[in-house]
């Protein structure tokens, strides 16, 4: 019963706790940050920040090493986008690449208008049919089918 509870209180140990020791708070700052703007490429809907995957945890270091040698917040994405693609960001840049992205929205909204226009002119711009009075012999059929013995206007 013993060894089960020491087991028990050294589990928490196992964890992997990174502790980085950065030169200035406005660093560690910026570490947070970019942290929370990367996405883990393993686990795809985590940031580097929440994410225990392996990867993450070398990218956490990465941009450690990246932070105290100077490189500004420009330079840790691209380095990032380089190696990992697009995708490591949650708000990729404009490009070629990422323009369908950014802009499939506001194409298909225009287009979506262009059609409902097209439809709704078209349609206006038919008359509707004038109801047209029936003539005897359509008047005596409608009689035979209602089983009415007299006519009606």
């Amino acid at each position: 019963m013993l060894a089960c509870l020491f087991f028990a209180w050294a589990l928490p140990a196992a964890a992997v706790i990174e502790t980085y020791d950065f030169t200035d708070p406005a660093l560690e700052q910026r570490y947070q940050s970019l942290s929370n703007e990367l996405r883990c490429p393993k686990c795809q809907n985590q940031n580097i920040a929440d994410s225990n995957a392996p990867i993450a945890q070398d990218l956490r270091k990465q941009l450690f090493v990246q932070l105290e040698a100077g490189a500004s917040d420009d330079e840790i994405r691209q380095y990032m986008v380089d190696r990992y693609g697009e995708f490591v960001r949650y708000r990729p840049s404009f490009s070629g690449a990422t323009a369908v992205l950014w802009l499939a929205p506001a194409i298909l909204l225009a287009l979506a208008a262009l059609i409902a226009w097209l439809t709704l002119r078209r349609r206006g711009g038919q008359a509707v049919a004038p109801k047209q009075a029936l003539d005897a012999q359509d008047r005596e059929r409608l009689s035979s089918l209602l089983g009415d013995g007299d006519e009606r206007q």
